[in-house]
């Protein structure tokens, strides 16, 4: 199976800084196969057919802790489940200049639509969808302050997700199938 794995707060404001070359050869002492690391922001594509995908994120999380001595929470998720979120992103978004587009992985405890109600997101500005296992979120840049959503930063909410912009996500999962077509 072809999984990514989401790293939180790694390399972001010149704190907990990992290398990729590392990071890579630490997956692949852990047992993993076709590693493939994207950005500097950790997300790190990976084949395993040995491994449950409940059990990667704690083996992932002992593994950059022992080579690291960070304590960085891990996010798997599956081809499959990465094909869904990419789907029901609307084909017009993108992250540019005129529009800020992410897309909030979610960790299990709050991986359900009621989320939404949760988030700060003012009516009428911008807009936020959930797909199982996410939220997709757009605003046109002119409104990013004006949308309440940096309110969101740094919440316990917050804490209960990793983000990547919809570039970024798209191009992950581009990665993924690569990963899929030479394995198969």
């Amino acid at each position: 199976m072809i999984y990514v794995a989401l790293l939180r707060g790694i390399n972001v404001g010149g704190n907990n800084k990992i290398s990729m070359k590392l990071l890579k050869e630490t997956f692949e002492q852990a047992g993993l196969a076709s590693v493939t690391t994207y950005i500097n922001s950790g997300n790190i594509i990976f084949a395993s057919d040995s491994h449950d995908q409940e059990e990667l994120p704690e083996l992932l999380e002992q593994a950059i802790a022992g080579d690291f001595g960070l304590n960085i929470r891990v996010m798997v998720r599956n081809i499959d489940e990465i094909r869904t979120v990419v789907e029901a992103l609307p084909e017009s978004w993108s992250n540019d200049d005129q529009l800020k587009s992410d897309v909030m992985f979610l960790w299990e405890e709050i991986n359900t639509p009621s989320v939404l109600e949760e988030l700060p997101l003012k009516p009428g500005i911008g807009t936020l969808l959930y797909v199982p296992g996410a939220i997709l979120y757009g605003v046109e840049r002119e409104n990013i302050t004006k949308s309440g959503m940096t309110k969101l930063i740094g919440t316990k909410l917050y804490r209960q997700m990793t983000v990547r912009n919809v570039n970024t996500t798209r191009k992950i999962y581009q990665l993924m199938q690569a990963a899929g077509e030479q394995a198969g």
